[in-house]
């Protein structure tokens, strides 16, 4: 299982989630390390299909559930709509729920 967080330069909610999110991944059993990769200009955005920072991926796959419908990459700060409000980080719910079925689909 490949756990990535993807940030730009600089990114505070990066900064700050990057320990939750090695959290997480170990508490829902990952044992590999969480990958972490900066996205450094808009081309690389496009290419990436970069929603912002922080970008968290399971195996590809972005933890938010509506991210698939989403086209507005480039650089910038993420926010995340999530059952409590408006975050810079994404739901430890939903970070956890990919995680779990991920696990479960090996």
């Amino acid at each position: 299982m490949i756990v990535e967080m993807l940030h730009t330069e600089g990114c505070p909610h990066a900064e700050e989630y990057l320990p939750r999110l090695r959290r997480l991944a170990a508490e829902a059993g990952v044992s590999d390390p969480v990958r972490v990769r900066t996205v450094a200009d808009g081309e690389e955005a496009q290419r990436e299909q970069f929603l912002g920072s922080p970008t968290v991926r399971v195996d590809g796959r972005d933890v938010d559930p509506g991210a698939d419908a989403r086209r507005d990459y480039g650089l910038s700060c993420r926010l995340y709509r999530g059952p409590s409000g408006i975050s810079g980080m994404p739901p430890d719910e939903w970070v956890l729920a990919l995680l779990r079925a991920d696990r479960t689909d090996d």
